[in-house]
């Protein structure tokens, strides 16, 4: 699934091609995703100029003079900046076509993206109220994760992934920041004392901005929004390295589940 390194260095690569741009049209090939593309969007949008392509957490926002579209990649989606004229595949869903020939296109075999629209406030739409502190922002902190966690049972990793924690620290990015921290995935996240979270919240921000510089992670179906593959995969400490030996100790990494989800670690370096 794109996390939220993904999908920022996405609105990163689109913005340039759609700010100041108005929108000639809307062509939805394909209205069932996780949520039914409305009805009427293609009118709602037709002749509106983008004013800014914004992100909350995995969700993009893609603001209008009128209202918001609210984005999301789900575990298969990718967007592109093309040619307007550039025939669609099959998993093609939704074209937005703005002046100048090119469009921004959704692409989502397993259709569990979404492309939804409000014209109020986005960050009050029922998807986005009630989400976490922005992981980079400066409320995130290690005081924050230190008062939430406070008499809970539940382990540090899927704490962590929790949105209404913080928003867009997925299971790759957790499970780096853990290890950074040097604390143990399946601790509970109510025994972990408030200086390990002050080094959790760091080693979060580290680990994300690292990602976003380096243009994602190179997971199934992530590409760049140009095409290109992103090549953080290449640096991952645990992620993905069970049995292979800790860059920091030289003990063998393990593997087990957490939460339904495949978590890394280093047995000596996370306690």
């Amino acid at each position: 699934m794109p996390e939220l390194p993904e999908v920022e260095t996405t609105r990163r690569g689109v913005s340039p091609h759609l700010i100041g741009h108005r929108i000639e049209r809307m062509v939805v090939r394909e209205r069932r995703l996780r949520w039914p593309v409305p009805v009427d969007l293609e009118a709602q949008v037709a002749g509106q100029t983008i004013m800014d392509v914004g992100r909350r957490g995995k969700y993009l926002l893609v603001h209008l003079t009128p209202g918001t579209l609210i984005i999301h990649l789900g575990m298969s989606g990718s967007l592109r900046v093309l040619p307007a004229t550039t025939r669609p595949g099959r998993h093609d869903h939704l074209d937005v076509v703005v002046d100048e020939g090119q469009c921004l296109r959704l692409r989502d075999p397993r259709r569990f993206g979404a492309v939804l629209w409000t014209e109020g406030d986005p960050h009050r739409h029922p998807l986005l109220a009630s989400l976490g502190p922005e992981p980079l922002g400066a409320a995130f902190h290690g005081d924050w994760l230190y008062r939430c966690s406070r008499g809970r049972r539940v382990a540090a990793k899927p704490f962590l992934m929790d949105g209404h924690v913080v928003v867009g620290v997925g299971n790759i990015y957790a499970n780096e920041s853990l290890f950074l921290a040097g604390i143990h995935p399946a601790r509970a996240a109510g025994r972990i004392a408030l200086a390990r979270y002050e080094r959790l919240a760091e080693a979060v921000k580290h680990v994300l901005m690292e990602a976003i510089t380096a243009g994602g992670t190179t997971l199934r179906d992530f590409v760049h929004s140009d095409g290109r593959p992103g090549y953080f995969s290449q640096h991952l400490r645990v992620y993905g390295r069970n049995s292979k030996p800790c860059e920091v100790c030289g003990r063998s990494l393990r593997q087990q589940s957490i939460g339904q989800r495949s978590t890394y670690y280093c047995p000596r370096c996370q306690t």
